[in-house]
């Protein structure tokens, strides 16, 4: 009984090396994945492009989490659609269902980069959002898990899977991976900073 803390945690440490990645030619090794994403995030966002998060309950809170640190942190224009005013607004007179469509029907832009985030690749909301981003030509990344044929997990430019069906590990998976993509953005960013001045 002891040891489940740490059957836990060993867990979710083999499984972080487990996460599948695909583009739209196939799957793709996890570190070529993730050199992806940060190139993708970078080209966008270093012309002024929006980076955009959407996620339901815990993935909600990521993807908030997220908006935030990627412009505080990483100094990129990035938003969460999470405001409670938002989410009911949006559910009362059109549907939960396009709770996050509408929005990005109004905010996404050409070349934006959208992140959906959905534990069960399931959601009707994160769905037709990743359909409207589409056609405001966002390019998409998603992360997902449980089932492996979920349909958001084929929906994106890039698409980061977790073979889990626990919430926690998916969960924390998709946070590790958002963590990662741009705590190497800001190390890019500080090395070319560094080299910058050394040449000078």
């Amino acid at each position: 009984m002891e040891e489940r803390g740490l059957v836990y945690l060993s867990g979710l440490g083999d499984l972080l090396s487990q996460v599948q990645v695909a583009d739209e030619t196939g799957p793709l090794p996890l570190e070529a994945g993730i050199e992806r994403a940060i190139a993708l995030i970078l080209s966008r966002t270093t012309l002024g492009n929006k980076v955009l998060f959407i996620g339901n309950g815990g993935s909600a809170a990521i993807a908030s989490h997220q908006a935030v640190d990627y412009w505080k942190n990483g100094g990129m224009r990035a938003l969460a659609f999470n405001d409670p005013s938002l989410l009911t607004c949006i559910s009362n007179d059109f549907g939960y269902p396009y709770v996050f469509e509408k929005p990005l029907e109004m905010f996404a832009e050409p070349w934006d980069v959208l992140v959906a985030i959905s534990s069960s690749g399931r959601s009707p909301n994160i769905l037709g959002g990743v359909l409207a981003a589409r056609r405001r030509g966002c390019r998409v990344i998603t992360l997902s898990g449980f089932a492996p044929d979920n349909p958001l997990r084929s929906d994106g430019d890039l698409n980061f899977y977790v073979p889990s069906h626990s919430y926690g590990y998916v969960e924390i998976c998709h946070l590790a991976l958002c963590h990662c993509i741009l705590d190497c953005i800001i190390q890019g960013k500080r090395a070319a900073a560094k080299d910058s001045l050394a040449i000078a």
